[in-house]
């Protein structure tokens, strides 16, 4: 397992937490990360490499 940090953005992009994810690769974590996604943008790191950005999810009507 490796460590991933996930940092949930308020709208401007400030940091309001932050969560720690074990995963087994950037795309297990890629995907954790996006499910936190649902309401408010989330950056994920590795270290000092950003493995992604994740957009909030759009409510379905």
């Amino acid at each position: 397992m490796h460590g991933y940090t996930a940092y949930v953005l308020s709208p401007d992009d400030r940091i309001l937490w932050r969560m720690d994810l074990f995963c087994g690769s950037d795309d297990d974590a890629r995907e954790q990360a996006q499910s936190l996604a649902a309401g408010k943008p989330v950056e994920l790191w590795d270290g000092a490499r950003k493995v992604g950005k994740f957009a909030p999810s759009k409510a379905l009507n």
